[in-house]
């Protein structure tokens, strides 16, 4: 079976997730009736809001994290009182709301650029652990200097994100994205450092642990080395999926080499479609020719009964920021059918789910969860109920030997 030939996209169930971000993904959602911008430090309002996401039986919801505050300018911080500003540690949330959940995974972010792999692969496994096998990870990567300053181990060139397009930049991009798959390949060679029944736990022989079962990783990268092994056993689903965001060939790259999923903006349908071939060709050129891969089509969300009532909420939130809102990914405005029907149009291209990002949580979640899950279920596009227990399983991903694992 070829890359390009996984999943068929007509035969296989749609998937969605959310990403959640504070209050909504518009910077004025905030001030939105419904919106608890008092409550956004607080765990019962992420309880509630992935107990929604929950309720309409998505996939995952993935949950925003950075080194840095929201800033209104690329790369530093700017001077805007009337904006969101501060946030939780994106894998505590997800460790704080996995026990009051069942069947949802929870896809926390992390900035691997700055962190260390050993961190990182424990607290995602300890994240499976509590949530009995629903954990994730988003990797993200930061050229940015106000980022790097809070470190103090490496410095970034300044460029202007407009005109991006020099040789620096270049170089730098892909530097950071070869850390990164250097990166998910230490985490991933931790989380397998421990083999499966490697804890005996038998108080009569006096053995809690079958020492052959752990292995050094000996992982060398030109930013790191990792020796191992984990100080956490082997986490319940092997390997939690690992999932990041592209915008061009250089992410591309990394999502086909080194995830499980990959979130994509295109513009429209042929867009959608020369950005699956380009990342299956890439997939093919990395050998994971037939390997499970999943893209996830991003686009921001304005849910109402009519069109007009839509666009009317866009330009009211417009103006109470000051500017009207852009985003990397398409912004979508108008009703559950007609997104239903954009959904089963770009799935056509090759894509396999979508990660939708409500402008305003307190409204377009419930829409997403009341309103077009109901329509897709209606076209036989989504699920009824869950149908598996893990976050690989409701993703369609089986669970992986272990690499250290001797027959």
């Amino acid at each position: 079976m070829s890359a390009s030939s996984w999943p068929h996209p007509a035969r296989t169930p749609l998937h969605l997730a959310v990403a959640l971000d504070g209050a909504g993904w518009h910077p004025a959602a905030w001030r939105e009736p419904g919106a608890r911008p008092g409550e956004l430090l607080n765990p019962a309002y992420w309880t509630d809001i992935v107990t929604e996401a929950e309720r309409g039986l998505l996939d995952f919801v993935t949950i925003e994290d950075a080194l840095r505050l929201q800033s209104t300018h690329y790369d530093g911080p700017d001077d805007r009182t009337d904006r969101e500003r501060g946030r939780l540690d994106a894998v505590l949330v997800a460790a704080r709301v996995a026990p009051l959940t069942r069947h949802i995974g929870l896809v926390p972010t992390a900035v691997v650029t700055h962190t260390e792999p050993f961190h990182l692969s424990k607290a995602v496994a300890t994240l499976d652990y509590v949530s009995a096998g629903r954990a994730g990870l988003r990797v993200q990567v930061s050229p940015r200097r106000a980022e790097a300053a809070h470190f103090g181990r490496r410095t970034f060139p300044a460029f202007d994100v407009e005109n991006g397009d020099t040789p620096t930049v270049r170089a730098l991009t892909a530097e950071l994205f070869d850390e990164a798959a250097d990166y998910v390949e230490a985490v991933r060679r931790l989380w397998d450092s421990w083999e499966d029944g490697a804890e005996i736990r038998d108080a009569a022989t006096g053995r809690f642990i079958d020492r052959d079962r752990l292995h050094y990783t000996d992982f060398e990268g030109r930013h790191f080395s990792v020796k191992g092994p984990s100080i956490t056993p082997r986490p319940p689903q092997g390997q939690p999926p690992v999932t990041a965001l592209a915008h061009q060939t250089v992410p591309y790259r990394l999502v086909a080499r080194s995830t499980d999923l990959g979130y994509v903006t295109p513009r429209d349908t042929a867009h959608a479609r020369a950005i699956v071939d380009e990342i299956r060709a890439e997939q093919r050129a990395a050998g994971r020719d037939g390997e499970a891969l999943h893209l996830f089509g991003d686009l921001v969300v304005l849910l109402d009964d009519t069109p007009a009532a839509a666009e009317d909420r866009l330009g009211r939130l417009d103006a109470v920021a000051g500017a009207p809102y852009t985003s990397d990914a398409q912004v979508f405005t108008g009703t559950p059918a007609q997104l239903a029907d954009l959904l089963l149009e770009r799935r056509e291209a090759g894509l396999t789910g979508f990660r939708l990002r409500p402008a305003v949580i307190a409204h377009d979640l419930p829409a997403i969860t009341r309103g077009l899950v109901p329509e897709l279920q209606r076209r036989g596009a989504f699920r009824t109920a869950y149908e598996a227990d893990t976050l690989r399983g409701l993703l369609g991903l089986a669970r992986p030997a272990n690499r250290y694992a001797t027959v």
